[in-house]
């Protein structure tokens, strides 16, 4: 796997854990916590909801969904 392909799905689990820890929170809390460009976050959203493991109930904010999820190293 290309370093940069690890780095980004190293991301997305870090945002898919953020989001899990602290329930619901704004695109703008994760552009703090990561220090990544909005868009960045965006993708990234993009990823976790198209595998349903986030969902965005009101505009701008996100939370886990049921969806079971194993974790690996």
């Amino acid at each position: 796997m290309k370093p940069t392909t690890n780095r980004m799905l190293n991301r997305i689990k870090s945002v898919y854990m953020f989001i899990k820890e602290n329930g619901t929170v704004t695109t703008q809390d994760l552009v703090d916590e990561f220090g990544i460009t909005p868009r960045t976050i965006q993708r990234d959203l993009n990823v976790l909801a198209y595998n349903e493991l986030v969902v965005s109930p009101t505009r701008g904010k996100w939370t886990t969904t049921e969806k079971k999820v194993r974790m690996t190293s």
